[in-house]
């Protein structure tokens, strides 16, 4: 089992702070899915790949979050807060070309956003991030083509805000 696992960990930290944008956070998340994951070894279907399970655990988890966080909004502490999270971000460009795409993935929807990262960085076939995703195998080449699509539009203009998106009209 743990053989199956560790290999895994560096990917599944990787995916899991392209998610949720934070390390600690992230780390949280790989902690939780792992002992989601050793907790619940015996549910595996004895064939499956591991590395697509433990994806798929953690990628529920993350949408857990969302749907909490969407629920109840961060919670936090005035005595948490440090100066770093009071003070504004600085004028000068820094790392431009890694922060430009780094904002441009995170203004991508979370579906567009989640097989991008799937297929693209941690490269898993179509059916493993359909697996993952709990979606058909065309759904996700469906969405790979429109958030890369919408990737390229994001970087071309420069902000997520000028990317038009297509409305849909009733005609009757």
């Amino acid at each position: 089992m743990i053989r199956l696992i560790e290999p895994s960990i560096p990917n599944l930290r990787r995916y899991a702070r392209s998610l949720v944008r934070d390390a600690a956070e992230a780390d949280d998340l790989v902690q939780d899915c792992l002992e989601r994951a050793i907790a619940r070894w015996g549910q595996r279907r004895g064939a499956s790949d591991a590395r697509s399970w433990l994806f798929s655990i953690l990628h529920n988890l993350a949408i857990s979050r969302w749907r909490r966080l969407g629920r109840r909004g961060r919670e936090m502490s005035l005595d948490d807060l440090g100066e770093a999270d009071l003070a504004e971000r600085p004028t000068q460009h820094d790392g431009v070309d890694q922060s430009d795409i780094l904002k441009s993935l995170a203004a991508l929807p979370p579906d567009y956003r989640s097989v991008l990262l799937l297929v693209g960085v941690e490269d898993l076939s179509y059916a493993q991030a359909a697996k993952v995703l709990g979606v058909p195998i065309g759904t996700v080449m469906s969405r790979l083509s429109r958030g890369r699509e919408r990737l390229a539009q994001i970087m071309a203009n420069g902000s997520a805000a000028q990317v038009r998106t297509p409305h849909l009209r009733r005609i009757k």
